[in-house]
């Protein structure tokens, strides 16, 4: 291939002059994007401080947490009373009292032991030393007058922490020795007595064990049926709280329903007005898609923390957050589609000698309606999600049951059950939009 001539060159030079000249940005405009991305990101790392911050992150606070979502402690505290050591359980305890527990055992002697995983891992507990087994050898450790003292010896996993000494078995748990205690974290995968309580007359069964006695002909309740009686004490629960999280659960997707509702009833025929080719009035526009923009520029979490305010806690203040936000969002949706429609079946129906709002009616209705009931559905289902945080702030729902329940800091197991219904209600109700919307789009499109 022959090169140009320079003739030839300068021709195409005046015909094309982007081709041949381009610009600076047209040669450098990639390398600086990116190169400013990368300094606007070394910015922030130091702006924000996010070096020192990961570095002094509680990291260890936060796999503990994370092990809290699929897996429970039991935490007896073994004190040391009259020369004898005596458990003593929390509020939360996992065990009925007076039921033998497998990995913690008493003695006749006064002693005890408690076995983390195996008997490789264990300590044998009395109110003068208490021997730690780690891997199948002991280590004493000393109870003195006013602390406990590690053996010279001593593992990386037996850890002297001033008048304490720290044990850790990893997953399995871990121990603080002191001078007139055994403080002990016993983890279990699962989450405890999640079907029934300690008080319940069904604690102990597991979910098959619960089917065999629902199908059972034999009653444990004279006065209820098994599966009333599996029901009864499953929703009962005192300490998962299953009926009021259903509730609060409920009441979350009444938030969303009722306010995407009234949004849809009020949205729609203001939609009407802010639409220029329905409403010729300009001013009446120009008002109303101003109106659109002020409700909707304000975030619904605002809106709730305003009606919370107003109304106090509960599902009233969540509905008006979601009515007032999407009544904007929809009514600019809406007024677009009108903006775009096909005038000719408008003007075919007004040909007829039909009056205004029986041109709107069977001239306009049918073809933003499907876009209309598609918006809607959509919204739905995205308030669903929203219904949860602004339930946070104060407009009851599960989000605020969800915020109640990590203000603990202990019943994390708790956060993963709600987390894990809001996922559930969330997927279900996106299946359930897209198939309305796919009917209703394929229905019209014949």
């Amino acid at each position: 291939m022959s090169s140009l001539s320079v003739a030839e060159r300068s021709r195409l030079a005046l015909a094309y002059p982007g081709a041949l000249h381009k610009s600076f940005f047209q040669r450098w405009g990639l390398a600086v994007g990116l190169g400013a991305v990368v300094l606007y990101l070394v910015f922030c790392w130091f702006f924000f401080n996010v070096g020192p911050a990961l570095q002094n992150g509680k990291w260890d606070r936060a796999s503990i947490m994370l092990q809290d979502w699929f897996s429970w402690r039991a935490q007896p505290r073994l004190r040391f009373q009259e020369g004898a050591v005596v458990p003593q359980w929390s509020s939360r305890a996992q065990y009925p009292e007076g039921v033998p527990i497998d990995w913690l055992t008493p003695h006749d002697d006064g002693t005890m032991t408690v076995t983390f995983g195996s008997d490789a891992d264990r300590l044998e507990i009395s109110t003068t030393a208490v021997v730690v087994y780690v891997d199948g050898k002991p280590y004493t450790v000393a109870i003195t007058g006013d602390a406990a003292v590690a053996p010279g010896d001593a593992p990386a996993t037996l850890v002297q922490d001033r008048q304490k000494v720290v044990v850790d078995y990893g997953f399995e748990g871990q121990a603080e020795i002191r001078d007139n205690q055994v403080y002990v974290q016993r983890r279990f995968f699962g989450w405890a007595n999640f079907l029934y309580d300690t008080k319940s007359v069904l604690w102990g069964n597991d979910l098959f064990s619960s089917i065999g006695i629902a199908v059972s002909g034999d009653r444990l309740d004279p006065e209820h049926s098994n599966i009333q009686l599996i029901v009864g004490e499953f929703l009962g629960n005192q300490a998962w709280q299953h009926a009021d999280i259903l509730v609060k659960l409920l009441q979350t997707l009444v938030m969303a329903f009722v306010g995407t509702l009234f949004a849809t009833l009020i949205a729609f025929p203001l939609a009407f007005l802010a639409a220029r080719t329905i409403t010729a009035s300009r001013p009446v526009n120009w008002l109303m898609k101003r109106f659109f923009d002020v409700i909707r520029s304000v975030d619904m979490l605002i809106w709730a923390l305003f009606f919370t305010r107003g109304f106090g806690p509960g599902p009233i203040p969540g509905i008006a957050a979601i009515l007032f936000t999407d009544t904007g969002a929809l009514g600019k949706v809406y007024a677009e589609a009108l903006e775009n429609i096909d005038d000719r079946q408008r003007e075919g129906v007004r040909s007829v000698g039909a009056s205004g709002g029986a041109v709107n009616r069977y001239g306009v209705v049918p073809q933003v309606l499907p876009v209309f009931v598609s918006q809607s559905l959509y919204f739905w289902e995205s308030n669903t999600r929203s219904a949860t945080i602004i339930g946070a702030v104060g407009a009851g729902g599960i989000g605020l049951k969800l915020l109640e329940t990590m203000g603990t800091n202990s019943d994390w197991d708790k956060v993963a059950y709600m987390v894990l219904l809001i996922l559930f209600i969330v997927f279900l109700f996106d299946n359930i939009s897209n198939v309305i919307r796919q009917r209703l789009i394929g229905t019209t499109s014949h």
